[in-house]
């Protein structure tokens, strides 16, 4: 029992501070170490992906409710195209948990190690924003972003994640100064988090096998509990440092530890 509560801790904290200081909640990171300790925790490894991706989710609320505060204390969310993406990505975290809720437990394990691959590859040879990007000081307000947020929301409920490894490079390119866009994808990804949380508690499409005592639907709220509290205490940290550092050499080191968790995942079938 103490090497699983161990290993989500570590996962909370790594991901709390990763959420405040590249914008991303370290979702994928957090339902690696979810698939491997819940079993132990007694929950039917038939249902382990689909309350892994819940529960992740879950603790991304809180990750990112810390992070996002940290952030709009420094005045680092751009509020105008949080309220373009916003309305998508609360729709598309809704459609993706249902849709996530219908695939088989082998499925979304592959679904999301690819998921692990591809984002791993983006962080690594991704497009890094030029110095006259850094200077800008653009605001998008497209309504194209609507959409795009609801595409966002989709792909992050399915994977379990809180949208910032798409949401920072989408606001990068259109002009966003970097830790503006850091700080607005915090925000963004506790809107995914919240509305793709909530529908996989409802558990609409089949009820799970009988889960141990915690759980509501596909969320098991002890193991929310413990990787939040850890996420939490470091989100702040993370976000301190990205207004004084460049984030290009952990970003390839992140990478590199992305393909160690997509082959977790994958080897957990």
């Amino acid at each position: 029992m103490l090497v699983p509560i161990i290993l989500l801790l570590a996962a909370g904290a790594s991901a709390g501070f990763l959420g405040g200081l590249l914008g991303i909640g370290g979702g994928l990171l957090v339902v690696a170490a979810l698939s491997v300790a819940l079993p132990a925790l007694g929950v039917p490894r038939a249902e382990v992906m689909h309350v892994s991706v819940a529960t992740s989710l879950a603790t991304i609320v809180l990750t990112l409710a810390s992070s996002a505060a940290a952030h709009i204390r420094r005045g680092s969310v751009v509020w105008r195209s949080w309220m373009w993406l916003a309305p998508g990505m609360a729709a598309g975290g809704v459609a993706g948990a249902h849709v996530a809720q219908l695939l088989s437990a082998q499925a979304l394990r592959w679904v999301i190690a690819v998921f692990c691959a591809f984002m791993a590859w983006r962080m690594a040879f991704g497009k890094k924003a030029s110095r006259d990007a850094e200077r800008a000081e653009r605001t998008p307000r497209s309504p194209w972003l609507l959409p795009a947020g609801a595409g966002i929301g989709a792909l992050s409920a399915v994977a379990g994640i809180g949208g910032g490894s798409m949401t920072v490079p989408l606001l990068l390119a259109l002009g966003v100064k970097p830790v503006r866009a850091v700080g607005t994808s915090a925000a963004c990804g506790l809107v995914i988090a919240i509305s793709s949380a909530a529908t996989y508690a409802l558990a609409m499409h089949r009820l799970p096998q009988p889960m141990p005592w915690g759980a509501v639907g596909y969320l098991y709220l002890p193991a929310t509990a413990v990787v939040a509290l850890a996420s939490m205490t470091l989100a702040p940290l993370g976000a301190r440092i990205a207004h004084a550092i460049s984030g290009v050499a952990l970003r390839r080191a992140f990478a590199v530890f992305l393909l160690v968790v997509g082959a977790v995942i994958a080897a957990g079938g």
